[in-house]
């Protein structure tokens, strides 16, 4: 100790008083050998924290030195047989490698990834062997974002475990035929294996974040008891550049998410090459988590490196470590144990003496702490073990370690897909696979009988841990009844004379009624991003409060309002503040419940609608792939019905995106009574049946009176189109006109101007889904297509119009494509003609949008007489008439160029 203090005295140069300096230094050298390091720590800290408070000016450092966070006297042994499960991890890395080789045989060229696991081997089997815990009666089970990439060693495992055949990993990537393997985690595909999508990259960390909340807010309300439950998270360092992954962690800081530990595999690579070729990305990390409140802990070198560590006492060999570049590095590893000795410990005399006696392979077997099982498991123990914050730990590995001359540390690591013979043969060697050389050349699968201890100590750990993992419930064992439709009848009634209601307060009826139905109330989820006010849902505030592990510390300054702001620690709205991204995350949580937790919750995210799909859609996607259940509500949503706000805000296309999910069910409903019986039939499919689907449901903030439901219409509003009103049968001339969203009603006043100055008398239809009736027609073709001699199946939207005379115009509040998606379901012989809200949106009243987008009611007139003229049943001066008579320019620029 003396020596690393005068070493230290002598290179401060500006020291006016050595003495002073070293008199300190002495009492903390006496303090970390006779209290410890924990005792040394908390006295800086105070010392500190007074001189900032008596003014001193001391500037903060979030960074330590490029060395093990825990050292060395405070590792804890792992408890778990060494030998054994450095076998284990040697074949699964020889299955993965295998797996994707096989893949790549001949002209398949079907892709996968073996560097991922080679890196992650030794944490993923830490993990699995001694930390992460199955769902069993006493406890609810960890949950496992596992790194995307590396799904290869995951199935690896899982075929020693005897979940995963071998017919299987040699279809790995060949999924079609029913008895393959998906390229990486998704629960669509495998639903009773894979939990957590995690590819596309950074969607991870944000989702697990936001999972580790809800575990929290679930035992705040009493719902599940989640208190010794963790959130697992694995992440590439490439992955870390993504905003999503680190968008979120000052909210697992701020929320104090201590059942969150974060693993970030430093590898220093990503596909293209280095992450921070100038820089070490491991520093960086480190200051932006602990600059935001985390526990961080870094595993940089294995133990190979403790006694060189040891003998550092002037600090030289910390210096070097500190002072080499990620891209350094990278480069040690690429090349051979002589060229460490030149190029790292080359750059200064004192380090060559210091490795003098070890030889060239003794330098090259310096591993690094991601590497090192003894490294790995302290610093997953003190993750574990940690209370008050998030951890997150910083593992520093070799890319395609064990990958050899074709990958070990190279830029083309992550691609590699093909290895040579030679490469095959040093890979079973490195890792003792027993397979003799005649069967090299097949890359046969390698496994352990039944009966062996490396098997045997596998299944006794899972045992212990509470069995098998990654594993998926498909169902939850909750049977939740759901209550009937005429709960909603306030919603269902037309509204009385002169009342005027919009579908979004009728949404916030409804999901006022569900909050106090007995059964359901405690398991909704409202989810706002600050736009409650927006939606006139403020009342919920006081109501069911808003969730906050603080409670609230403050009185709120509406507080003599009726709906005041309240905090509470059990409240039942979900926060998240001007942050979709973050709503979703929750919405996720929730909506996947029901398998993560064996908890039916029914969230309902309520959201701009221009800032749903366009800005998360990535995350939409990943919940279609977990299999969600819940509603996304898109308010103020269509082109025109956000009077004022202009270009940005103004959606047109949402529904055209949620179209492409196959799980999602969209609607664009018109009246309250149309969001009752959508809500409804969305709580028969994924509460009572639990089907798994989801919903979205756009919603408008524009009043007008409701006409209330019909009997028969409830079948035509699920099915996406009913006939809503009949013009006079007897009329000479007739159309039919659609139209969703409060475009609908423009369609019912262009049926009026049909009517009073052409005589021209309209059916007008209701199409609160164009897509689910899309879908319809698509399914009744394929079956048709693939059935020629069978009874041909009618589309649902032909069945509604076929008996239905004259040509048909459809107007909606989105673009044009929206309403394409039934044209060819369109009676054969008859036209279609589409209005719709493409190009750019505006700022201006909705009267004067709707009119520029060319989708108000005189435009809907218009196109009806175009139509009738081009069949010869009106004349073409019809059509010039009418655009007189409504002041419609011929000429006026098409709104999608403006």
């Amino acid at each position: 100790m003396s020596d690393q203090i005068d070493s230290a005295s002598q290179s401060t140069t500006n020291d006016w008083d050595v003495q002073e300096t070293n008199e300190w230094l002495d009492a903390l050298a006496s303090v970390i050998d006779k209290e410890g390091p924990e005792r040394a720590h908390y006295l800086m800290e105070r010392m500190v924290d007074l001189a900032r408070r008596l003014g001193t000016y001391i500037p903060f450092s979030s960074n330590t030195a490029y060395v093990n966070t825990i050292p060395l006297s405070m590792e804890q042994g792992s408890p778990g047989n060494i030998e054994y499960e450095e076998r284990l991890r040697g074949w699964m890395r020889w299955n993965a490698m295998a797996m994707v080789v096989r893949a790549n045989k001949g002209g398949d060229e079907l892709g996968g990834h073996i560097s991922s696991f080679t890196s992650l081997a030794t944490m993923f089997g830490t993990g699995f062997n001694h930390f992460w815990r199955a769902p069993s009666e006493n406890h609810g089970g960890d949950l496992i974002y596992l790194q995307g990439h590396s799904s290869p060693g995951i199935y690896a495992r899982a075929f020693f475990e005897g979940r995963i055949s071998e017919e299987q990993l040699h279809n790995f990537r060949r999924e079609v035929d029913g008895h393959g393997l998906p390229s990486y985690p998704h629960p669509k595909l495998m639903p009773d294996f894979w939990q957590f999508p995690t590819v596309s990259m950074g969607l991870g960390p944000l989702m697990a974040i936001y999972q580790a909340r809800f575990l929290k807010y679930l035992h705040a309300r009493g719902i599940a008891d989640t208190a010794d439950r963790k959130v697992w998270v694995f992440c590439g360092d490439g992955e870390m550049d993504e905003p999503e992954s680190m968008g979120a962690i000052s909210m697992a800081t701020r929320e104090i998410l201590d059942n969150l530990i974060m693993v970030v595999n430093c590898n220093l690579q990503r596909l293209d090459g280095p992450v921070r070729g100038n820089g070490k990305i491991i520093q960086e990390l480190e200051a932006d988590f602990r600059g935001a409140g985390w526990n961080v802990i870094k595993v940089i070198w294995g133990s190979e490196w403790d006694e060189l560590l040891a003998r550092d006492k002037d600090g030289i060999l910390k210096t070097v470590m500190m002072e080499t570049v990620d891209g350094e590095y990278q480069n040690y590893k690429a090349k051979d144990g002589a060229y460490v000795r030149q190029h790292f410990f080359g750059k200064h005399p004192k380090l060559l003496e210091m490795v003098s006696h070890m030889s060239d392979d003794e330098i090259w077997r310096l591993t690094r702490g991601g590497h090192d099982p003894q490294k790995v498991y302290t610093a997953f123990k003190a993750a574990q073990e940690h209370k008050g914050q998030p951890t997150v730990l910083l593992c520093k590995t070799v890319k395609g370690f064990g990958m050899g001359k074709s990958g070990e540390a190279l830029n083309t690591a992550h691609q590699t897909k093909k290895l040579d013979e030679e490469t095959i043969r040093a890979m079973r060697d490195r890792f003792s696979v027993p397979i003799p050389d005649d069967q090299l050349h097949d890359i046969p699968f390698f496994k352990p009988a039944e009966d062996t201890p490396e098997i045997q100590y596998l299944h006794e750990r899972r045992k212990a841990l509470g069995g098998y993992l990654p594993h998926r419930r498909t169902r939850s064992d909750e049977n939740m009844p759901v209550p009937d439709l005429s709960t909603f009848q306030p919603v269902l009634e037309p509204t009385a004379a002169g009342r005027e209601t919009s579908t979004t307060q009728a949404y916030v009826r409804v999901l006022g009624l569900l909050l106090r139905d007995e059964n359901l109330g405690k398991r909704i989820v409202p989810i706002m991003v600050d736009e409650s006010r927006t939606f006139g849902m403020e009342g919920l505030f006081r109501q069911i409060g808003i969730f906050s592990h603080q409670g609230q510390l403050y009185e709120p300054v509406d507080i003599d309002q009726v709906m005041y702001y309240r905090e509470d620690k059990s409240g039942q709205i979900l926060q998240d503040g001007i942050n979709e991204a973050g709503g979703m995350g929750s919405w996720i949580a929730a909506a996947t419940s029901y398998s993560s937790n064996n908890r039916v919750m029914l969230p309902f995210y309520t959201f701009y609608s221009m800032f749903g799909f366009q800005r998360i859609g990535d995350l939409i996607w990943a919940a279609a792939d977990m299999r969600a259940r819940g509603f996304l509500m898109g308010g103020t949503a269509g082109r025109t019905t956000l009077n004022g706000e202009g270009l940005q805000h103004e959606d047109g296309h949402s529904h055209l995106m949620a179209a492409t999910i196959p799980n999602c069910m969209p609607y664009d409903p018109t009246f309250a009574h149309e969001v009752a019986v959508i809500i409804h039939d969305g709580l028969k499919r994924m509460i009572e049946r639990q089907e798994d689907v989801f919903y979205y449901i756009t919603v408008m903030n524009e009043s007008y009176p409701q006409p209330g439901m019909k009997p028969g219409q409830e079948e035509g509003i699920l099915k996406g189109m009913y006939l809503l009103q009949e013009g006079d049968k007897k009329a000479k001339q007739r159309v039919q006109l659609i139209g969703s969203g409060t475009i609908l009603r423009e369609v019912i006043a262009g049926a009026e101007l049909l009517k009073n100055d052409w005589k021209i008398e309209s059916d007008v239809w209701s199409a609160p889904s164009f897509t689910i009736a899309a879908r319809d027609g698509h399914d009744a073709e394929r079956w048709n297509l693939t059935h020629p001699a069978g009874k041909q199946r009618v589309p649902y939207i032909t069945q509604c119009l076929q008996d239905k005379a004259g040509p048909i115009v459809a107007s909606t509040d989105y673009i044009r494509a929206f309403a394409e998606q039934i044209r060819a379901f369109i009676p054969k012989g008859r036209s279609y003609t589409v209005l719709g809200t493409d190009g750019f949106g505006r700022s201006d009243t909705r009267a004067k949008l709707r009119h520029f987008f060319e989708v108000d009611r005189y435009y809907v007139a218009i196109a009806a007489l175009k139509a009738l003229a081009d069949e010869g049943a009106i004349p073409s001066s019809t059509v010039e008439a009418a655009l007189a008579k409504y002041g419609i320019d011929p000429d006026k620029a098409n709104p999608v160029t403006l």
